[in-house]
């Protein structure tokens, strides 16, 4: 199961990272499946699935490839901002085409990456929305010439 430890985040128990590690492989694996391999009835597998959904460990969620519907251009875009992050980080958050925003320690503030349907989209996002927001100091892109890897099996391998 997923419990709390002392500061509030869920431990997880090697049942619960199994039945992660089969949902990473197949998100529509069955629960009666799933119990087969872990050694669990289909009902506590059901169980435990909700409780990690419901304490927010795991999202069950379809990943499209982008390019097969029909956005064609990705980047990973590097932003400075003068004072406050909060306020860009949030309006960033709100952009259909940032797929996520990383506050970080290094080189830039920010680490966001998009996705557009062309190169006019992606020029158009950058210049005209994230450039333009208050606090934007700079921005530095870097756009995906070929996606080698991608995977989401964080913290069961």
């Amino acid at each position: 199961m997923a419990t709390p430890d002392k500061n509030g985040t869920p431990s997880i128990d090697s049942v619960s990272l199994a039945i992660i590690e089969q949902l990473q492989e197949d998100g529509r694996r069955p629960y009666a499946a799933i119990g087969k391999a872990v050694g669990l009835s289909e009902a506590a597998v059901r169980q435990r699935v909700q409780k990690l959904l419901d304490q927010g460990v795991m999202q069950i969620v379809a990943v499209t490839d982008p390019l097969t519907v029909g956005f064609r251009r990705q980047a990973m875009v590097g932003i400075n901002v003068n004072g406050d992050l909060d306020p860009v980080a949030d309006a960033l958050t709100g952009m259909d085409e940032v797929e996520y925003v990383v506050v970080t320690a290094g080189s830039f503030d920010l680490l966001i990456e998009i996705v557009c349907e062309d190169d006019d989209h992606l020029l158009e996002t950058i210049n005209k929305r994230i450039r333009t927001l208050p606090g934007v100091r700079s921005t530095e892109s870097f756009v995906y010439l070929k996606l080698r890897k991608q995977t989401y099996t964080w913290g069961t391998r």
